[in-house]
């Protein structure tokens, strides 16, 4: 089963695609879609509906997992991050494949241990967990390969 982790954002989405071979993960992809900050609103959304439908074309995960929107700096960011993330579903949804949704601090627990974890310390499990040379740069992408990892350890109870 391939997984496509979706870290949403409106300036830069991270994406991970992960293949669950029985429980042994395997990376297929990673990366970010990204937008301009003088860019207009619109065209940051429509940079990633396009963006993340030429990944799901191009990877044809059988499940998407989305980070949960929290509250964090402000009201204002966490509606932008939603609509970010309203994307990334319709884009999951138009193409038939299920949503699943995780908080932050659950992702954290099934990657690293601690819901309390540091942006590093998944970066650097996601690195181990992935066997991976060297930890994916961007912290965005990490953060959705671990979000992809966790739906692969969260599936197994779910069947």
């Amino acid at each position: 089963m391939r997984i496509l982790g979706i870290d949403p954002g409106t300036i830069i989405t991270g994406y991970g695609v992960v293949e669950d071979n029985n429980g042994n993960l395997s990376l297929i992809d990673y990366g970010t879609i990204t937008s301009g900050r003088k860019d207009s609103f619109p065209d940051r959304l429509k940079r990633i509906y396009d963006g993340l439908n030429e990944v799901i074309k191009k990877h044809k995960p059988g499940h998407v997992a989305v980070e949960k929107v929290f509250y964090g700096k402000s009201v204002k960011a966490a509606i932008k991050i939603g609509e970010g993330r309203g994307i990334a579903i319709l884009c999951a949804a138009s193409a038939g494949i299920p949503v699943f949704e995780y908080a932050p601090t659950v992702v954290k627990k099934a990657v690293v241990g601690s819901g309390s974890a540091q942006k590093v310390q998944v970066q650097e499990m996601v690195r181990v967990i992935l066997n991976l040379p060297k930890c994916p740069e961007q912290l965005d992408a990490s953060d959705a390969l671990a979000i992809a990892i966790c739906h692969c350890h969260r599936r197994k109870l779910m069947i």
